[in-house]
C-alpha cells in the first residue's frame, strides 16, 4: 500500500511536539510491515535544513488569490529514517526560521496546495493520504471539490487528531487562498462562523483517528466547540494509541545517555546518569528525583508547579529538575523557586535533547500532571528506561499507566490541582523508600511493550478498512 503522511512537523527534521516524533516514526513502521509510506513537509529555514545537503526532485507554481508562487520539492541527501521524505519549499512564504507563528494561514495553505499540485503529477497515485493535524486540514477537502485535485477524489483521506484544542480557524475573506472549488460544498468549510481546517477535516476525511482511544472519548465532551459535530461523526471515528520508536528510544544504545544500560544493568544505569544529572544541576543523588519534560503551558498543568513544588520542598526529602519553557509568568516564578531551593529544586529554562534523555534514565520519577493529554509519549518514554511516571489520569495516560493501588506500576491522580500533585509524589516518596519493590517496579516498567509495531498495524487496519 502507498501512503503519503502530510505533516507541519518531523523528527528530526522539525520538532515543536510530540506531532514530530509520531510522524518521524509511523512511517518507519508501516514500511516494516511491507507498505510504502513517505512523508511531505514544509521546508524551514531551521538548523536541520541549514546544515544538511538536498536534492531537487520537482519544481512548480501555485496561485493563492490570484498571486502565484513558485515552490520545490527537495529530498535530504544521505538522510536513513528508514522512509522516504520530502520538503516543500517556498521562498517567502514556508521559508522562515519558526515552524509555527501567529499567523499561518498562508503559509500553511500554501503547503497544502504544493502538496496536491505535485502528488497530481506522480506516474502513481498514492493509496491513502494521512493528514495530521489542523495545519493539513484542508487536504481531504481539496482531494474531494478542488476542480484541479478531482484526480484524487477517490484517494481514501485519514485524519488524525494530535491536539483539537489548535484548530487554524480563519475568516471567510481568505477564502480565496483555497484554489477555486464546487462552491456547492462551501458549507463544508465553515464552522461557527469562520473557516476551520480541523473542522473540516473532521466533515471530509473518510476516517478520523485520535491518538489514543480515551482522548476520543473524551472530544466528545470537551473539544473547543467540536464536541457535536465529533459525535455526529462518530462512526468513521477510533483511537489509536500511539507508540514509539523503540530504536530511538533505548537505554541500551541512546548515544546521549552518561552510561548505558539493560533490564539487567539497570540499577547501576540509571544511577550513573542520575549522578550526572544531579553534579550538573547541584543535587542530591541520595534523595528520589523527581523530573519534568515540557511545555510551561496550561495544557501540561505546569502553572501549578510553582505552588506545588513549595510545598513539596518544604514537606518531602525530594530533588526536583524541570527541563522546558513557556508561559512566562511560570518561567519567573520556577527561577525564584529556584533561587530559593538552592541543592533540591532546579531548572532548565529551554528544551536539549540531549538532557531530556538523560533525564529520562537517571530520574526515579516523571511528573505529567496534564489538563489536555491526547497520548502523551513522554510517559512512555519514561517507562522504557525505568523511570516511574506519577501522572494525572486522563486521555493516553489515563490508557497507558496504573496506579499502583490497582496493582499497576505508576501514580495516578483524578485532577490537575496542588493537592493532588502533593499526594500523589508523598505516595511515590513512600515507594522510593521501599528500594526492593522500587526496583521491582522499575524492571517491570522497562519489559512494557509501547513501540509503534503494534500501533503501525492498527492503522493498516485502519487503512485497509476504507481502500477495500
Amino acid at each position: 500500500m502507498k501512503i503519503i503522511h502530510v505533516s507541519a512537523e518531523c523528527y528530526p527534521i522539525a520538532k515543536v511536539g510530540g506531532l514530530a516524533d509520531v510522524v518521524g516514526a509511523l512511517p518507519k513502521y508501516q514500511n516494516v510491515e511491507g507498505h510504502e509510506a513517505s512523508v511531505i513537509m514544509p521546508y524551514y529555514n531551521i538548523p536541520f535544513t541549514q546544515n544538511n545537503a538536498f536534492e531537487s526532485v520537482y519544481n512548480g507554481v501555485i496561485k493563492m488569490d490570484q498571486v502565484a508562487y513558485d515552490f520545490e520539492i527537495l529530498k535530504p541527501e544521505n538522510l536513513q529514517l528508514g522512509f522516504d521524505i520530502y520538503l516543500v519549499k517556498i521562498s517567502g512564504v514556508l521559508y522562515k526560521e519558526y515552524v509555527y507563528s501567529r499567523d499561518d494561514v498562508e503559509r500553511f495553505m500554501a503547503f497544502q496546495t504544493a502538496t496536491l499540485s505535485w502528488l497530481s503529477v506522480q506516474s502513481e497515485l498514492p493509496q491513502v493520504v494521512h493528514c495530521h493535524d489542523h495545519h493539513t486540514g484542508l487536504v481531504p477537502f481539496m482531494m474531494q471539490y478542488c476542480y484541479d485535485f478531482k484526480q484524487f477524489k477517490e484517494i481514501p483521506s485519514v485524519l488524525s487528531i494530535h491536539n483539537a484544542q489548535y484548530q487554524g480557524w480563519f475568516s471567510h475573506d481568505k477564502i480565496n487562498l483555497i484554489p477555486e472549488f464546487d462552491k456547492e460544498h462551501i458549507g463544508l468549510l465553515d464552522w461557527s462562523g469562520n473557516i476551520n481546517p480541523l473542522a473540516c477535516a473532521i466533515k471530509c476525511a473518510w476516517r478520523v483517528n485520535t491518538v489514543s482511544p480515551s482522548y476520543m472519548e473524551e472530544l466528545k465532551e470537551n473539544a473547543n466547540h467540536l464536541e457535536s459535530l465529533l459525535s455526529h461523526e462518530a462512526p468513521k471515528c477510533i483511537g489509536i494509541l500511539n507508540g514509539i520508536d523503540t530504536e530511538v528510544w533505548n537505554p541500551e544504545k541512546d548515544s546521549y545517555l552518561v552510561k548505558n544500560y539493560s533490564l539487567q544493568k539497570a540499577t547501576s544505569g540509571k544511577k550513573a546518569n542520575k549522578k550526572w544529572l544531579c553534579n550538573t544541576f547541584n543535587l542530591d543523588a541520595d534523595k528520589p528525583l523527581f523530573a519534568f519534560i515540557g511545555r510551561l503551558v496550561y495544557e501540561k498543568g505546569s502553572d501549578l508547579f510553582p505552588e506545588a513544588f513549595d510545598q513539596i520542598l518544604n514537606n518531602e526529602d525530594v530533588s526536583i529538575l524541570l527541563l522546558g519553557s513557556g508561559e512566562q509568568s511560570t518561567e519567573e516564578k520556577l527561577l525564584e523557586l529556584k533561587e530559593r531551593f538552592k541543592g533540591t529544586f532546579n531548572a532548565f529554562i529551554g528544551y536539549d535533547e540531549k538532557l531530556s534523555h538523560i533525564i529520562y534514565a537517571g530520574a526515579d520519577f516523571l511528573l505529567m500532571p496534564s489538563r489536555v493529554e491526547p497520548c502523551g509519549l513522554n510517559q512512555m518514554y519514561s517507562l522504557r528506561y525505568g523511570t516511574i511516571p506519577v501522572v494525572r489520569s486522563i486521555g493516553g495516560l489515563k490508557d497507558t499507566i496504573v496506579d499502583m493501588e490497582d496493582g499497576g506500576f505508576g501514580f495516578t491522580h483524578e485532577d490537575a490541582t496542588v493537592d493532588q500533585i502533593v499526594a500523589a509524589v508523598k505516595r511515590a516518596c513512600l515507594l522510593y523508600k521501599e528500594q526492593k519493590e522500587f526496583k521491582r517496579i522499575i524492571k517491570h516498567i522497562m519489559q512494557i511493550d509501547h513501540s509503534w509495531n503494534r500501533s503501525a498495524v492498527a492503522y493498516i487496519n485502519m487503512y485497509e478498512s476504507i481502500t477495500n
